[in-house]
């Protein structure tokens, strides 16, 4: 943790450390486990937890520690002030009713997606991903969509970084042909990725821009690996995508 300065305050980061240390399974945390999971002292642990108790951010019963609903206002503070966001449920929403598949939109943060919305189908994929889940980039079609978009220093930086996980057979994990596949995202303006985090899961994306052009964050559509190749998706998919993509940006437009 950085040291306290004009540009730091250490308190706050430690507020945050406790209350992402409160949030992993199984939901309900002792002082020291808070702690250890933070990387604090117990006395500080302690300290903050009281801070946080008083601001009704979280509740006790004497020993076990448990975020309150209030926390979860935090949260969707960063989703309400996406001005697409909104615009986005309901696309989604069409979208998912069409196609009778799983949609979903992420926004990047450094080498992970994150969730923003994601709207299962009938065929439940995945049910533990939700609004917030996060996933290495590399390994999903939306992330590819916006790792493909990053300015090429920053692309090659992120692939000179390695440590590419393996969680498949199908995981590309090398630096140079995952190169190669983003090199063709963003000359497709679409990724497919098939069963790289999931041998079950297929998915194909497409970028979401802003008003100025640049990608936002991404869209896509999964379903079950083997019912679909990357050609049936373009023919049955792609365009749906695209179209819904275009009416978010669109209504950005209006609402800007």
């Amino acid at each position: 943790m950085s040291k306290e300065s004009d540009g730091f305050v250490r308190a706050i980061a430690r507020g945050f450390s406790i209350i992402e240390a409160l949030g992993k399974p199984p939901g309900r945390h002792t002082l020291a486990e808070a702690a250890d999971t933070a990387g604090l002292n117990r006395a500080t642990a302690r300290r903050i937890l009281a801070t946080l108790v008083a601001l009704k951010y979280c509740a006790s019963d004497g020993r076990y520690f448990s975020l309150r609903p209030r926390a979860l206002g935090l949260g969707l503070s960063y989703l309400n002030a996406l001005p697409y966001w909104a615009h986005a449920q309901r696309a989604l929403e069409n979208l998912r009713n069409e196609i009778g598949e799983s949609c979903a939109m992420a926004v990047l943060d450094e080498d992970e997606i994150v969730y923003a919305l994601r709207l299962p189908a009938r065929r439940i994929l995945s049910a533990n991903l939700g609004v917030g889940s996060r996933l290495p980039a590399h390994l999903v079609s939306l992330g590819r969509v916006m790792l493909a978009a990053l300015p090429p220093g920053t692309r090659e930086a992120h692939l000179a970084s390695g440590g590419f996980k393996q969680v498949t057979p199908r995981t590309v994990t090398d630096p140079e042909r995952l190169g190669e596949l983003l090199a063709r995202v963003e000359s497709d303006g679409y990724a497919w990725v098939d069963g790289e985090l999931d041998p079950a899961i297929c998915g194909i994306a497409v970028p979401l821009r802003d008003p100025a052009g640049a990608v936002v964050a991404a869209l896509s559509v999964n379903t079950i690996s083997g019912t679909v190749s990357e050609a049936g998706a373009r023919k049955k998919f792609l365009l749906p995508l695209r179209r819904t993509a275009q009416e978010i940006r669109s209504q950005m437009l209006t609402s800007g």
